[in-house]
C-alpha cells in the first residue's frame, strides 16, 4: 500500500514538473534549452505511472505493453534533452517512434519466446544499461561539454547512477523471485520507488536551476561582447584577461592595438552598411590570425585591441605584421552580392610587456601612443612601445 502512494505521488510530481517545463520552454521562445523534451519526457513516464497504477497487478496487457515502452522511451527523451541544452542539436521524434516500435515488437518475441518475467526483466536490464550510460555521459562531461558545470554534473552523474544501479537490483530479482519481486509490498519496491519520488523532488529544481544559469551566462556573455563582430568589448576583454591571470598567474602579455586605416572614407563613400562589413572581416581576420588563447575586443568605431597572453615582445611584433599584412590582404564587397571591392589597411600599435591586470591600462596608453607615431609616419605599419619614438620605430609595411 505504502508502495502504491508513493508510485501515485511520484505520478503527480513527474505531471507537475512536466508542465513547469512546458511553461519554461513557452517563455523561453526561439531557443527552449531543451525544457520542451525534457516536459516530453515527464509526461511519458508519469503516464507510464498511471498506466501502472491502473493497469492491474504486472502481466501481459495493452496497458502493461504501453507501460514498458514509455518508460524504456523516456531515458533516451531525457538524453536528447540534455544534449539540446547544451546546444548540441538532436532529432527526436523520428528516432523515438522507431524505437518505440522496434521496442513494443521485442516486447512481443520476448513474452511468446520467453514469458512475463522475461520481458520485466528486459525492462529493467535495458534501462539499467541506458542510466549507467548517461551517468558516465554526464561525467565524462565536465572535462568537454559541461567544464563550466562540473559540481552539477557530478551530481546528476551520481543521481542518474544510483537509477541504474536500482534497475540493475530490479533485474537480478526478477531472474532470481520471479514475478513475486514486483509485489508492491516487497521492500525492493518501496525503496525502488521512495528513490525515485525524491528524484522527481530533487532533479526537476536542480534542472530550472541550470537553465537560470545558463540563461544568465549567456546574458553576461552578451554584456561582454561587441553585438555587430561578436569580438570581446572593453569590459569583456578586462574580465577575461583577469580570469586568465586567475588561473595561469603571472604571464607576460602584450597589447595591439588595430586601428583601421581612412575607415572614416570608407563609411562616406560606400555607405555605412559596407562599413559595418569591412569592421566584421577585420574581425574575422582578427579570430583567424590570433592564436586560439589570445584576445580579440572591439573597443569602438573601428579601433580593435588584441591581448597576445604568454609572448616575448618580438613575437607579439611578428604577430602583429602578420595581422596587418593578413589586413591588408582582404577584400570587402562594398555591395552585399557586389564584384567592386573594398581594400583596407590598418595601423597597429604594441605596447610593452605586462603581466597584470593593473598594467593593462598603462598597456592601452603605450600601444596608443605607438599607433599616433604609426599614423603620422604614414599608416599600414607596426609600431612598438619598446622602440625608440622616432620614425624607425616603425615597422613599414608594403604599400597600401
Amino acid at each position: 500500500m505504502v508502495a502504491t502512494v508513493i508510485v501515485a505521488i511520484l505520478c503527480l510530481h513527474l505531471l507537475c514538473f512536466g508542465a513547469m517545463f512546458l511553461l519554461f520552454s513557452s517563455r523561453l521562445r526561439g531557443r527552449k534549452l531543451g525544457m520542451d523534451v525534457l516536459a516530453l519526457g515527464n509526461f511519458m513516464l508519469g503516464t507510464a505511472y498511471v498506466l501502472q497504477l491502473l493497469g492491474g497487478p504486472p502481466g501481459w496487457s495493452l496497458a502493461s505493453v504501453i507501460n514498458h515502452t514509455l518508460t524504456l522511451c523516456t531515458p533516451a527523451v531525457y538524453f536528447v534533452g540534455a544534449m539540446r541544452f547544451f546546444g548540441r542539436p538532436a532529432p527526436l521524434l523520428r528516432p523515438l517512434l522507431v524505437m518505440a516500435l522496434a521496442y513494443t515488437a521485442a516486447q512481443a518475441a520476448v513474452q511468446w519466446g520467453l514469458g512475463t518475467v522475461a520481458r520485466y526483466a528486459m525492462l529493467s536490464g535495458l534501462s539499467a544499461l541506458i542510466f549507467i550510460a548517461m551517468a558516465a555521459t554526464a561525467a565524462q562531461g565536465v572535462r568537454s561539454f559541461a567544464r563550466d558545470l562540473r559540481a552539477e554534473m557530478l551530481f546528476f552523474a551520481v543521481l542518474i547512477g544510483g537509477i541504474g544501479m536500482l534497475n540493475a537490483w530490479k533485474c537480478a530479482k526478477l531472474l532470481t523471485d520471479g514475478m513475486a519481486a514486483l509485489g508492491m509490498e516487497q521492500r525492493f519496491q518501496l525503496v525502488f520507488y521512495g528513490y525515485m519520488s525524491v528524484l522527481a523532488v530533487v532533479l526537476a529544481p536542480a534542472v530550472i536551476w541550470l537553465v537560470l544559469r545558463r540563461l544568465t551566462d549567456d546574458l553576461r556573455e552578451t554584456a561582454a561582447r561587441d553585438p555587430l563582430t561578436g569580438l570581446l568589448n572593453r569590459r569583456g576583454m578586462t574580465d577575461a584577461l583577469e580570469a586568465h591571470l586567475r588561473t595561469r598567474g603571472a604571464d607576460t602579455a602584450h597589447l595591439l592595438l588595430v586601428d583601421v586605416d581612412h575607415f572614416k572614407r570608407v563609411n562616406d563613400t560606400h555607405g555605412h552598411k559596407a562599413g559595418d562589413r569591412v569592421l566584421c572581416r577585420v574581425a574575422e581576420v582578427m579570430r583567424a590570425t590570433l592564436r586560439h588563447h589570445d584576445l580579440a575586443c572591439r573597443t569602438g568605431g573601428e579601433e580593435f585591441v588584441a591581448i597576445c597572453l604568454a609572448t616575448r615582445t618580438d613575437d607579439a611584433l611578428q604577430l602583429a605584421e602578420r595581422l596587418r599584412a593578413a589586413i591588408q590582404s582582404m577584400t570587402v564587397s562594398a555591395v552585399a552580392d557586389s564584384d567592386v571591392p573594398i581594400r583596407c589597411t590598418a595601423t597597429i600599435g604594441v605596447s610593452d610587456a605586462f603581466t597584470d591586470a593593473d598594467g593593462l591600462d598603462r598597456a592601452m596608453q603605450q600601444a596608443d601612443e605607438a599607433l599616433y607615431r604609426g599614423k603620422a609616419a604614414g599608416r599600414n605599419r607596426v609600431c612598438s612601445a619598446a622602440r625608440a619614438p622616432d620614425a624607425a620605430a616603425c615597422a613599414v609595411g608594403a604599400a597600401a
